[in-house]
């Protein structure tokens, strides 16, 4: 039996897209960028079901790469603060990446998710560098 993983995206604005992950026994929040029509490198990806596979990234180390997603590639869970629409002059740290964090607050006044690293560090460990099925799926408050 594969390994699932849910994120549930609750709110969304120009500062980002939040959300809360939870699989057996671990649970964080998620950051990832506005909607905005799945476009490359400024858009978080569709809701749906994704397998997503271990990855040791030369610049975030141990992550997870979320595969066959449409149109897009290299679309990875790790560690960063931001996910802001930069068109809109908000900070980001991906380009259409997930991160997640231990808690959820701001950031030189912008949303953001905190002890991110140790969050994915976490992550990895209790995933056991297993793959997983990523299921995303939208309930939101608020916002746009």
């Amino acid at each position: 039996m594969e390994n699932i993983v849910h994120i549930f995206r609750m709110k969304r604005s120009d500062q980002g897209t939040m959300g809360v992950l939870i699989t057996a026994g671990f649970q964080c929040y998620t950051l990832e960028l506005p909607w905005r029509n799945n476009q490359r490198n400024i858009s978080c990806i569709p809701p749906g079901e994704y397998h997503v596979r271990k990855k040791v990234s030369p610049k975030y180390g141990k992550v997870y790469h979320v595969q066959d997603v449409p149109n897009r590639s290299c679309i990875l869970i790790h560690s960063g603060n931001w996910a802001g629409d930069v068109n809109k002059g908000y900070r980001t740290h991906v380009n259409g990446c997930i991160l997640l964090g231990l808690h959820q607050g701001t950031m030189d006044g912008q949303i953001a998710v905190l002890n991110s690293r140790i969050t994915v560090n976490r992550f990895v460990r209790h995933m056991e560098n297993h793959d997983f099925i990523l299921n995303i799926c939208e309930q939101f408050k608020g916002g746009n």
